[in-house]
């Protein structure tokens, strides 16, 4: 007869196992301590990227009022200088009105003729009034005509002669009106040193 002992299987299979040496449960506090570690140095790095970000931007807010005020300084300049250029403007103007009025004396004193004299002569839009006194009409239909002679002078009218008397004296007073065409600008001379660098 077999008999097979059971009972030492069973204590066998009961048998607690042994834990592994060399391994040991980590404890929980040791993890969310890593992890408030790990955090704390997540915000800190993020609060010194803030505050980097935070001081460039301070520096180009103080670059942007720099440039503001360069730019108030531009406008400022800009402006004098439209200023000043409409004085230099008005200057040349002026000083063309003065050439033309000494070249228009110079061509209206050219072709008048003796016993005729000029009161008065206004200049606007190129266009000539010219009053005078002359011993007799014959002798201002002569400057008359001498002023149709000049190159500068065109559109010659004689608007009125009167018959005066003074004291013994007889005249007539006259007025004429011409345009005047302002001659071409002469072109500018050459240099001498110039013509030497050529050759």
């Amino acid at each position: 007869m077999i008999r097979i002992n059971l009972i030492k299987a069973e204590k066998a299979v009961a048998a607690p196992k042994k834990e592994e040496k060399g391994k040991k449960p980590v404890p929980t506090p040791f993890i969310i301590g890593l992890i408030v570690i790990a955090a704390a140095a997540y915000f800190i790095n993020q609060q010194k990227a803030i505050g980097k970000e935070n001081a460039a931007l301070d520096e180009i807010n103080l670059e942007k009022a720099k440039y503001i005020e360069v730019e108030a300084t531009l406008n400022q300049v800009n402006e004098q200088t439209e200023t000043i250029m409409k004085k230099i403007a008005l200057i040349n103007q002026l000083k063309s009105h003065q050439d033309a009025a000494v070249a228009i004396m110079d061509e209206l004193s050219k072709s008048i003729p003796y016993w005729v004299w000029l009161t008065d002569v206004s200049y606007e839009n190129q266009v000539l009034q010219i009053r005078g006194r002359a011993v007799s009409n014959n002798l201002v239909a002569d400057y008359m005509e001498n002023l149709e002679k000049n190159p500068y002078l065109n559109n010659v009218n004689l608007i009125s002669s009167t018959q005066r008397k003074m004291k013994n004296n007889q005249f007539y007073d006259f007025a004429i009106t011409a345009k005047y065409v302002l001659p071409a600008p002469s072109p500018p001379p050459k240099k001498e040193g110039a013509k030497k660098e050529k050759k």
